[in-house]
């Protein structure tokens, strides 16, 4: 997870040079947006899907997965000479970075008891977002000693250290304790059976219903040796595709199948060997279809992809947006009105489908309070890792990377925080830790609103605001997962984990969209009522107005989530009973 977080913010100081990379330069920023966006795409659109998935099936098998898809994700974006391909590579590492979340907190939640799951969830939001602050600095570090590409191969060999940890670590099942009744794990409708034992039908189960043990044979017989041999024909095909090693693209014999079909793309994909990549790829997806297409449809596959086209398109409207100057994207117009329609529908699925993609019953009590304080968290977080280096290098000119560093205040006792929160839980409810956690968070934050040109010179005014509203956050990481996994059911850990995390992704998203449209209003304001329109200092003090404006509705919105905290429960969680009535 830390792994997964730290690539989230990598590439702030290596965006630059990745576009020079594949042949964007610096005046067509607007053009590398999607190399953020495709990320962003990838960890929100998919996260319902793998969380109910991890309710499905072995939790380790999608940490597995995820890291694979992750570790596929950070090759393919170190290879990219062109942008589609490194938009392609980011959003699979989106994809199985964020698919880690749900069911690494789903995890906690099998293997400790109710009351005692605290300082676990402490650590794991403690790791999380300690990875959110070694991102840059590792990014910096490889920048100063190599190449942009070397980032991702550093995420390749890491990624493959923890896949490997993941596969030879065997964890027992949890011994029930006297103060924790052995939980009963029965085959449900809607859930399947994580029972240890030989299974009988298991052709039914992985083929669909009416399977026989025969043709189950066939499929993990031959149909497991071709998707093998697929699978590493495919690997090398897409890695001499996309490396184009110089000894065979020069050839006169072998340098035809590396050849555009359009010599003026130049694509490395839109090539013989390209094209035999894909269609090899597709043909391992029809050898394996009968043993992945019934698990997603018994998921909902499609409730999970009108989510991901309602996730989708709000993270493409706002994420490709100019802050400076929109609050839209340029797709905006049509994507809102798809994304609205995609969430009718996905409601109306929900009531209708006999087995939807959020079993019902599974968000209840603690679990509403729970998305609605990470959908304000994420507001306020992003507010102020946008708006605090802006307004460092509004007025110190700094550069980006020095902009950057004024954040570690902040960034690092986020970490802090969540390992107090997680500690605090074992005495007192869930209520009692976040709420006066987001309390601190938003008068830090309406401190920092306050700033003006010079207050970043004030070290010890600055470090108290920005390491205060860091430890506020960190406060109520626990308590927001404990409170919304002691109310899920037991087969909706998954589910409910990723719901919390989507929360707090779109809250970031939309919140920043809708601040900086606040503080761009207010900017043009301040502009409008200048007698000089050219006065550089005048145009300085609008744009501080704007960062003003930004941290204070961070700020209201970090005081609404300490105020809806209150609803997550002042008693430990071990005092309730997960089926008692206002629990």
């Amino acid at each position: 997870m830390a792994l997964a977080a730290a690539d989230t913010y990598v590439v702030v100081l290596a965006l630059t040079d990745m576009m020079a990379g594949v042949g964007v330069g610096i005046e067509s920023l607007q053009r590398g947006t999607p190399i953020i966006s495709g990320f962003l795409l990838g960890y929100i659109a998919v996260l319902p899907l793998i969380g109910r998935l991890s309710d499905l099936v072995d939790r380790r098998r999608i940490l597995i997965w995820c890291l694979v898809v992750f570790v596929v994700g950070s090759a393919v974006t170190a290879a990219a000479v062109e942008l589609p391909v490194m938009v392609g590579g980011r959003f699979l590492q989106g994809l199985g970075g964020g698919g880690l979340v749900p069911a690494t907190l789903a995890l906690v939640a099998d293997l400790w008891p109710r009351g005692r799951r605290g300082m676990p969830l402490g650590v794991v939001g403690a790791v999380q977002e300690l990875g959110s602050v070694l991102g840059p600095l590792l990014g910096a570090l490889v920048l100063a000693v190599a190449g942009w590409r070397e980032i991702f191969w550093l995420n390749v060999v890491l990624g493959l250290l923890a896949l490997l940890g993941v596969v030879l670590i065997r964890t027992p099942t949890p011994t029930p304790t006297p103060d924790r009744a052995p939980r009963v794990v029965a085959p449900t409708p809607d859930r399947a059976s994580r029972v240890v034992a030989p299974d009988p039908d298991r052709a039914s189960r992985v083929l669909g219903p009416g399977a026989t043990g025969r043709r189950a044979g066939w499929v993990t017989g031959w149909g497991t040796g071709a998707a093998y041999l697929l699978t590493v024909l495919a690997a090398a095909l897409w890695t001499l595709a996309l490396w184009a090693p110089q000894a065979l693209t020069t050839s006169v014999e072998l340098g035809l199948p590396f050849v555009p079909l359009d010599p003026d793309s130049g694509s490395r994909v839109a090539t013989p060997v390209g094209l035999a990549a894909a269609a090899v790829t597709l043909l391992l997806a029809l050898v394996t279809l009968p043993r992945w297409l019934p698990l997603l449809l018994r998921a909902d596959l499609l409730g999970a992809a009108l989510v991901a086209v309602a996730l989708g398109s709000l993270v493409l409207t706002f994420s490709t947006a100019d802050p400076e100057t929109e609050v839209l994207g340029p797709w905006g117009v049509w994507l809102l009105p798809l994304g609205a329609a995609s969430a009718v529908v996905f409601v109306l699925r929900q009531r209708l489908a006999a087995a939807p993609l959020v079993p019902r019953g599974v968000v209840r009590r603690r679990v509403w309070p729970a998305l609605v304080v990470s959908l304000l968290v994420g507001a306020a977080i992003v507010a102020v890792v946008v708006d605090v280096p802006l307004l460092s290098r509004l007025t110190q000119g700094t550069d980006e990377t020095d902009a950057a560093l004024v954040l570690v205040r902040f960034l690092v006792a986020v970490p802090v925080g969540a390992l107090l929160g997680g500690w605090l839980l074992r005495r007192v409810g869930p209520a009692l830790v976040a709420a006066p956690g987001l309390a601190l968070a938003a008068v830090s934050i309406l401190a920092m609103a306050r700033w003006e040109r010079a207050s970043l010179d004030d070290l010890v005014g600055t470090t108290l605001a920005l390491a205060g509203a860091g430890l506020g956050v960190g406060l109520a990481i626990a308590p927001v997962n404990d409170a919304a996994l002691a109310d899920a059911r037991e087969d909706g850990h998954g589910t409910v984990s990723s719901l919390v995390v989507v929360a707090r992704m779109v809250g970031m998203v939309v919140g920043l969209a809708l601040l900086t449209a606040l503080g761009l209003r207010r900017f043009h304001v301040e502009v409008g009522s200048l007698a000089d329109p050219t006065d550089t200092d005048a145009l300085l003090d609008a744009a501080v107005v704007q960062v003003q404006t930004v941290l204070t509705g961070a700020g209201y919105a970090a005081a609404l989530a300490a105020v809806v905290a209150l609803a997550l429960g002042r008693r430990p969680v071990g005092a309730f009973r997960a089926d008692a009535p206002g629990s």
